[in-house]
């Protein structure tokens, strides 16, 4: 049965625990994040609590009071020279992958991104996750580059696919 269309909103604290658990699954059993700590509510909050919403918000998928995904764009870097350029990341939960839960959440998050007059919206996709290369290409996002051999996970050393998007037609 297909996902009937989701609400894209705004990530409140209230949906912190389904954020994490979505986002922890991929701590602990994939390569969607090189994190290898899984975030604990309480504790982590911050990293919601704490941001710029307007210009790096954090935004979910629902249906029926139930988080499916989020998304979130994030500072590429710390130094100002880099402040039009942010990256975007999409979770969405096991049981809803293939079903365009991550196409309405990246295309929400590229709307967020212009809205806040962003440039450039990088990604950063491990290899072997074609699916996920797939849904930033048909997004417009091109590929720019292999960052060879710079992760490392589960015991394996792993490269990482480098995409952007202009948004500013530079």
């Amino acid at each position: 049965m297909a996902t009937p269309q989701p609400i894209i909103r705004d990530a409140h604290v209230n949906d912190i625990g389904a954020i994490f658990d979505i986002y922890n699954h991929e701590v602990l059993h994939g390569t969607a994040t090189f994190d290898t700590e899984p975030r604990i509510a309480g504790r982590d909050d911050a990293w919601l609590t704490e941001r710029d919403r307007k210009r790096h918000p954090v935004i979910v998928a629902e249906v029926d009071d139930r988080v499916l995904g989020w998304a979130s764009l994030n500072p590429w870097s710390s130094r100002g020279g880099y402040a039009r350029t942010a990256e975007g990341s999409v979770y969405v939960h096991r049981e809803f992958r293939g079903q365009g839960v991550g196409r309405v959440l990246l295309a929400a998050t590229v709307e967020r991104a212009r809205d806040a007059g962003l440039g450039v919206v990088l990604a950063r996709i491990a290899e072997a996750n074609e699916a996920s290369v797939r849904l930033f290409e048909r997004l417009g996002f091109g590929r720019i580059g292999t960052q060879r051999r710079c992760g490392e996970k589960f015991r394996r050393i792993l490269d990482v696919e480098l995409m952007d998007l202009h948004l500013d037609d530079g």
